[in-house]
């Protein structure tokens, strides 16, 4: 096996990740911080000598366009680099990533400690519940070349160089490593059996659903919204409003301290998140001057973080003393 040996004591571990085009997975790693060092390369195959770029383009050679990624697991957790990987691929496509295809841009995590399958098993087992299947190989890491000095680094040569991931990832990468730190690996499959995958997707991992995709559309029916991940009471009907933006709207929460809101400064924009109390779900987001909103505020909430409790089923559910929140 070849691989790239490491140069800083400050970065003891090593990873590798095939995401399709190297470029943008590397310029993807280096921003994240506890990442020390990032090289472009060809991983796995049936080669026993460096590959040309132009022979790992014609398929033959079975090797995987990857990165080496050494970092200080003191500051990243491989958690949280293995869950950040999933943000900048489409786990679902065999072959593919973006524009480009063939066995050379395939998705892959590559190991070589062996101690470190057991996160990144676990990690797939969450994605492949939340697709329904993914085409992503986890193995222990058989070879690794560097690629030629001109593809290390390339779109911090080339800027308008073509690249598969998005800008707004780059963007978000600050909020990707801090939700995948926070999440950690779940401590059994029963965070992922009892949610849908959108669920999981928006309250667990702070995804957004797509708007007028929610349960709740032009609903006005009484009764309590709770939060799906602990049940605990967030709205009610009396406060939900018919809102032209396409997600559940609230002009309050049930009770002053149902909610938590925090700054969210990802994509090049400042607002204001929205999660539950106890349990710490991404609910949505909290914006003021809405000129559809009877008090100017609206609470912009994804239906699949929502559970509705109908009036009548409020004291057998065991939501008695919310009655009287609900004219």
């Amino acid at each position: 096996m070849t691989t790239t040996p490491s140069t800083t004591t400050a970065a003891p571990k090593e990873i590798y990740f095939a995401g399709g085009c190297f470029w943008g997975t590397e310029k993807f790693f280096k921003a994240i911080p506890g990442v020390s060092e990032v090289v472009s390369g060809y991983a796995q195959g049936g080669v026993d000598k460096a590959p040309s770029y132009e022979s790992v383009c014609t398929g033959q050679t079975g090797c995987a366009e990857a990165v080496r990624v050494a970092y200080d697991p003191s500051t990243i957790s491989l958690d949280a680099l293995v869950l950040a990987f999933f943000h900048i691929i489409d786990p679902t496509v065999k072959n593919r990533q973006g524009a480009d295809i063939g066995t050379q841009y395939r998705t892959g995590i590559y190991y070589t400690d062996e101690r470190d399958f057991a996160a990144i098993d676990k990690i797939m087992h969450i994605e492949d519940a939340i697709h329904g299947g993914i085409e992503v190989e986890a193995e222990k890491l058989t070879h690794f070349y560097p690629a030629e000095e001109y593809h290390q680094d390339y779109l911090a040569k080339n800027p308008g160089g073509y690249c598969h991931v998005s800008l707004s990832t780059f963007r978000g990468i600050e909020k990707i490593v801090s939700e995948a730190d926070r999440l950690g690996v779940p401590a059994d499959q029963a965070i992922i059996e009892a949610f849908a995958p959108e669920e999981y997707r928006v309250t667990q991992l702070g995804a957004t659903e797509e708007p007028f995709t929610h349960k709740f559309a032009g609903s006005t029916e009484r009764g309590l919204y709770v939060d799906i991940t602990t049940g605990e009471p967030l709205f009610t009907s009396d406060d939900k409003y018919l809102s032209s933006c396409g997600w559940p709207a609230f002009t309050k929460t049930v009770t002053e301290n149902a909610a938590v809101e925090k700054v969210d400064t990802s994509y090049n924009r400042v607002r204001t998140e929205v999660r539950s109390a106890q349990g710490d779900a991404h609910l949505g987001h909290v914006f003021s001057g809405d000129h559809e909103s009877p008090n100017g505020t609206r609470y912009c909430i994804n239906g699949a973080a929502l559970r509705f409790i109908p009036y009548d089923d409020l004291e057998e559910e065991g939501y008695g003393e919310y009655r009287d929140y609900i004219v």
